[in-house]
């Protein structure tokens, strides 16, 4: 049972400073780093689909089978 002068139980202990501070000046910002990295997440798989469009062309395709029958050409 509490009385009026107990103390503040553990589990109701009042954040560190730091903390404190960190949540003033941050705190309309919460969430920002998680939508970052979704927006960067975005523009890797949209640049990956676009070499993958790239490389699959017939064009690029054709001059990377040249290379890599040149170099086991030249390696055996």
């Amino acid at each position: 049972m509490r009385t009026p002068h107990s103390p503040t139980p553990p589990d109701r202990k009042t954040p560190p400073r730091h903390c404190l501070l960190r949540t003033r000046r941050f705190g309309s910002q919460a969430g920002t780093t998680t939508a970052e990295y979704a927006i960067g997440t975005l523009a890797a798989c949209a640049f990956a689909a676009v070499l993958y469009k790239i490389i699959t062309s017939g064009s690029v395709s054709g001059m990377l089978s040249g290379i890599i029958h040149k170099a086991l050409g030249s390696a055996g």
